[in-house]
C-alpha cells in the first residue's frame, strides 16, 4: 500500500509540474482571457457565494448581518405555509410547462427545418417573437378579461357552455392553469434557436450512410442520427426550459397580482421577490434563492443523464 501511495503522490507531482509549464506556456491566452474571467467572477460566482453566506444571517439592509445558523432554513419548511404553496406552484408549472415547452420547441424546429429557406427565415421569426417582445403577455388580459366582453369568455356564454363570467385572473380554480398556458405561448426561446442552428448544422451525408446502414424511416433516423449529433444544443434547451421553468415571476404578478389572491399563482421567484424587495428581509430572500439555485441543479442533472442515453 505505501508503494501504491508512494507513486501516486509521485504521478501528482508531475501532473502538477506538467500543468504549471503549460500554463506559463500560454500566459498570453490567459491573459486575452482575464477580462471575461474577472467579470464572470464578479457579476457570477460572487453573487452566487455571497447569497449562499446571507442564507444563514438575519440581515435586513440596514443592519449588519447577523449569523442565525439554519433558523431561515427552518422557519422556509416548518413555519412558512406560502413557501410550500409557492414550491407545490413551481414544480407544477415546472414538470407542466417545461417538458411541453422543450419538446414543442424541439418540434416545431424539426419541422420548420424541412421548409425552404426563405419559409423558414420567416417562420423562425414568427415562433421566436413571443419569447423576445416583452410584456406581449399581457394580450392575454384582454383575451381573459373576467367580464362579458373578454374574448373566451364571450366565446363560452355564446356557445352556452357557461352562464356569467368567469374571473379568470381572480379564481384561484383557473389562475395557474391560464398562466401555464401563457408560459408555454412564450416558451419558444433560445433554445428554439439553439434546435435550428443544430438542425441546419448537421451534415447530411450522415443521412446517407445511415440509410445505408439499415435506417429505414423518420423516426429511426431522428433517434440514432439526429438527436446524437444534436447533444450540446439539446442540453443547451434543457437548461434553458429549466431555468424558464423554475424562474417564472412576472407573468403572474403581471396577470394574477402581487400578492395573487389566496397565493394560488405564488411561486419561488415571487415569494423570492417578496421578501427581498418588498420586505427586505435579505437572508430569507437569500435562503429561499439557495434552495432554488440547488432544485436547478439536481434538476440539470437529471436531465444530463437522460441525455446521455440518447442515440444508445
Amino acid at each position: 500500500m505505501s508503494q501504491f501511495l508512494k507513486d501516486y503522490v509521485k504521478v501528482k507531482k508531475h501532473n502538477f509540474r506538467v500543468g504549471v509549464k503549460r500554463a506559463r506556456l500560454s500566459k498570453a491566452c490567459y491573459f486575452f482571457l482575464a477580462p471575461y474571467a474577472i467579470i464572470f467572477t464578479m457579476f457570477y460566482i460572487l453573487p452566487v457565494v455571497v447569497s449562499i453566506v446571507f442564507g444563514f444571517t438575519y440581515y435586513n439592509i440596514l443592519e449588519a448581518p447577523r449569523f442565525i445558523g439554519l433558523q431561515n432554513y427552518v422557519s422556509l419548511f416548518l413555519e412558512d405555509d406560502i413557501f410550500l404553496m409557492a414550491i407545490k406552484n413551481t414544480f407544477m408549472i415546472a414538470i407542466i410547462t417545461g417538458p411541453l415547452g422543450y419538446l414543442g420547441s424541439f418540434l416545431f424546429a424539426w419541422l420548420i427545418n424541412e421548409l425552404p429557406r426563405w419559409v423558414r427565415s420567416v417562420a423562425v421569426v414568427v415562433f421566436y417573437a413571443p419569447s423576445i417582445a416583452g410584456n406581449c403577455y399581457v394580450i392575454f388580459s384582454v383575451f381573459f378579461r373576467g367580464d362579458a366582453y373578454g374574448y373566451v369568455n364571450a366565446f363560452l356564454m355564446n356557445t352556452g357552455i357557461i352562464d356569467t363570467p368567469i374571473l379568470w385572473f381572480i379564481d384561484p380554480r383557473y389562475m395557474l392553469p391560464v398562466c401555464m398556458l401563457v408560459i408555454l405561448w412564450m416558451s419558444l426561446g433560445a433554445g428554439f434557436l439553439s434546435f435550428v442552428a443544430g438542425l441546419q448544422g448537421i451534415d447530411k451525408s450522415q443521412y446517407e450512410a445511415g440509410y445505408m446502414d439499415g435506417v429505414k424511416n423518420r423516426w429511426q433516423e431522428l433517434w440514432f442520427i439526429t438527436l446524437p449529433n444534436m447533444k450540446p444544443m439539446l442540453m443547451f434547451g434543457a437548461v434553458m426550459s429549466i431555468t424558464q421553468a423554475f424562474s417564472v415571476c412576472e407573468v403572474t404578478m403581471t396577470l394574477c397580482g402581487f400578492p395573487s389572491t389566496d397565493y394560488a399563482a405564488r411561486t419561488i421567484v415571487t415569494h423570492l421577490y417578496d421578501y427581498g424587495f418588498a420586505r427586505f428581509e435579505m437572508g430569507y430572500a437569500c435562503s429561499i434563492a439557495t434552495i432554488l439555485f440547488l432544485i436547478m441543479i439536481l434538476c440539470n442533472k437529471a436531465i444530463q443523464s437522460m441525455l446521455s442515453r440518447v442515440g444508445t
